[in-house]
């Protein structure tokens, strides 16, 4: 595989590449890459950490990049999931790779990095310290959108501001010249960079890429909710603290973070283990307004996803089933194909949702039956569902 063709795979896992000049370069070297990802253990898993993460770590895979993930379990204590016991924690986070086993994701050429094994070490809490000290108080708050915090500082615990510390700590002790995660993160990865090369080598010296990925929205989500005021998931009750502020004055992480899928709204997302009836009604009520192609959560399931899966459903192409009275069948060759027809009003939302729901269901069938038949998987599950998520 060529460079080029190295860099196109990455460039369809990232949304943003920063920069993509110093990605070429990595490429170029020819050293073993490893990117770095880090996921808190919290609650059910939906479909962007599962099928989603499974796709985009596969293509940066082919790519040629390993990947170090990052069972952010003291990080997840440290933001206060599970209310944070880190015994529920690390159950949660056992689970994850669970799914992670059973959705497709190549896990030859992943490795899970606990949190809680790297604390162990005082060369560990060194690095911390040393990011810690690079610069003032308010440029580490500035990255409580990453917690899916806000800036305040009476609503940030101390252990929040170790938090962010930790975080950029962990790419550097990880030797990770990628970072690889969401939209979402860019302000604490940015800060990484400009922190990478305050450190002396070989822990730092250098300044990791950052491939940010796209941020699926939520099934119930669309900028016209959001355009006088947020709802209430983007009160200080909901899990995005972003208030009062009109659309047109967002950043672009804070439109991300606002319009995202949200554990605390079960019906936003689609769980991984969800049964076919609850991805219908799920989608049923989805956000998909006719011939609309601008922020619908709909369209973006089809082009992330179901697209991207088509090897794994054995199949060319997509067919929209539907009676001969509404026009017949509709063979959909791409996402492109698939846009067209529906601004052209050419393919009902309702036909495009009953179609989706057929399609997850066949994805994450594989998932369920894995926590149905695997007595450790499903212990696990069991005590999963028992949580009570907590911000």
């Amino acid at each position: 595989m060529t460079t080029q063709d190295r860099l196109n795979l990455i460039k369809q896992v990232g949304e943003e590449i920063v920069t993509e000049a110093e990605l070429v370069k990595l490429l170029e070297n020819e050293e073993e890459l490893v990117a770095y990802d880090g996921f808190e253990p919290s609650g059910q898993m939906h479909i962007a950490q599962g099928l989603f993460r499974a796709i985009n770590v596969n293509k940066m895979i082919k790519a040629g990049v390993r990947f170090k993930m990052l069972v952010a379990d003291w990080h997840a204590m440290a933001n206060n999931k599970m209310e944070g016991d880190l015994e529920k924690i690390q159950t949660v986070g056992r689970y994850f790779i669970e799914v992670w086993k059973a959705c497709g994701m190549d896990l030859k050429n992943v490795e899970f990095v606990w949190a809680s094994d790297l604390v162990k070490n005082p060369k560990y809490w060194e690095l911390v310290i040393k990011v810690g000290r690079s610069n003032a108080l308010r440029r580490f708050i500035r990255t409580a959108e990453i917690m899916g915090r806000e800036e305040s500082l009476d609503k940030l615990t101390g252990a929040m501001i170790i938090y962010s510390c930790m975080q950029v700590a962990d790419i550097f002790y990880l030797g990770a010249k990628i970072c690889q995660l969401g939209m979402d993160q860019r302000k604490v990865n940015m800060l990484a960079r400009e922190i990478g090369l305050q450190l002396d080598p070989p822990t730092g010296g250098w300044k990791p890429v950052v491939v940010s990925h796209h941020m699926l929205m939520g099934l119930n989500s669309s900028v016209g909710k959001l355009d006088t005021v947020f709802s209430d998931r983007l009160t200080p009750k909901g899990p995005q603290a972003i208030v009062s502020k009109k659309v047109s004055s967002l950043s672009k992480t804070e439109k991300v973070i606002a319009l995202k899928m949200s554990k605390s709204h079960p019906d936003s997302a689609i769980f991984m283990t969800d049964t076919k009836e609850d991805i219908e009604r799920k989608i049923n009520k989805a956000y998909c307004p006719e011939g609309v192609l601008d922020e619908n959560p709909i369209l973006e399931y089809y082009k992330y996803i179901i697209f991207e899966s088509l090897d794994r459903l054995k199949i060319n192409h997509i067919v929209i089933e539907r009676p001969q009275k509404f026009g017949g069948n509709v063979t959909l060759n791409s996402f492109q194909d698939l846009e067209r027809k529906f601004v052209n009003k050419e393919i009902h939302p309702l036909d495009l949702k009953t179609t989706a729901v057929n399609l997850i269901d066949r994805l994450i069938a594989p998932v369920r039956r894995h926590f149905e038949e695997n007595p450790e998987a499903r212990e696990l599950l069991k005590k999963v569902r028992s949580y009570q998520v907590t911000r």
